[in-house]
């Protein structure tokens, strides 16, 4: 029974996370230089030593340490971050419920519910930082980043079987005068179908994400390292991301699989008993805006119809 949801939820997931032909048409430009340019030349960019005698995500070479380095060479010739669907559960009004408005979203710790929602998400802790700068490499200060993932069993508040009373892992944050917004959170599962990830949007300012009107910026979302992925879901709590993990990679995921997160692969250092800090600067353009469709859509709303059994439900189902 199990088995059978893990493959109806994988075949959910790929339908709800296809961008569509006119957002290939749009990046497949882009996303081929990224491939020309990437590989050995660009691993001289990519440096750092882990925290904490813990590891690091851009020392493994191969698919992982290319795409790292290839991120890294990209942020710093401006590359525009890749724009990626939000999946079906972005609580952001586009599909089902908008968290975005609640008194108490905007937070750094994301890790306990608020407001009348209970629940504290366990796992091994992980603090994120997006630097967030113009194609020109300026710090974009005074914009916001809502930010969301999965728990440590691949759930996400709001939407999934038993956590559908709970809002935790979802967050905002404004950025500050470097252009950065930090969250303080707990590592993500990988779930059936997809590599470790954590979403986001950005926001031309505050007022425009705790609004419900937007307009968002830009999509995407930031890719976990396998090498640190690997040590996290060794401990309690991870077990079905082991699984989960071993059946895919960068280079064949559905939503990192066209350039191998090359513009969205973080660098992690730290450890699993101090804890990881995974940073990404991505490049955008502040006027930018994204409207749905198969455009990096606002909400991930996917195809209509109920889930599969074995998929996470919206609380309205």
């Amino acid at each position: 029974m199990q088995e059978q949801g893990d493959q109806d939820n994988a075949a959910y997931v790929r339908r709800v996370h296809d961008k569509g032909l006119r957002f290939d048409l749009r990046t497949m430009s882009r996303r081929r230089l990224l491939a020309a340019f990437g590989g050995a030349g660009a691993l001289a960019l990519v440096g750092g030593t882990a925290a904490c005698g813990g590891t690091t995500g851009t020392a493994t070479g191969d698919a992982t340490g290319t795409a790292a380095a290839t991120s890294a060479a990209a942020t710093a010739a401006g590359t525009e971050v890749a724009s990626e669907t939000a999946g079906p559960y972005p609580a952001d009004g586009s599909n089902g419920p908008d968290v975005r408005t609640e008194s108490g979203i905007v937070r750094k710790d994301i890790r306990t519910s608020f407001g009348g929602a209970s629940g504290t998400a366990e796992g091994v802790p992980l603090e994120f930082s997006l630097a967030v700068t113009d194609l020109d490499g300026r710090a974009v200060a005074g914009a916001a980043v809502y930010a969301w993932h999965c728990d440590r069993d691949g759930n996400y508040s709001l939407y999934s079987d038993g956590v559908t009373d709970r809002n935790y892992l979802r967050g905002i944050q404004e950025t500050d005068a470097t252009g950065a917004a930090t969250f303080t959170s707990i590592f993500p599962a990988c779930y059936s179908g997809r590599w470790p990830h954590i979403h986001f949007e950005v926001y031309a300012s505050l007022a425009d994400a705790t609004s419900g009107a937007g307009p968002i910026v830009k999509t995407s979302q930031i890719a976990i390292p396998e090498d640190v992925a690997e040590v996290v879901y060794a401990t309690d709590g991870y077990s079905r991301s082991v699984t989960n993990l071993s059946q895919v990679t960068l280079a064949t995921d559905n939503v990192f699989g066209d350039d191998s997160a090359a513009t969205e692969l973080a660098t992690v250092t730290g450890s699993v008993a101090a804890g990881y800090v995974a940073r990404l600067a991505i490049a955008i353009d502040p006027s930018g805006e994204e409207t749905g469709g198969g455009d990096a859509p606002a909400g991930g709303g996917g195809p209509g119809g109920a889930p599969p059994s074995g998929a996470p439900r919206p609380a309205s189902s």
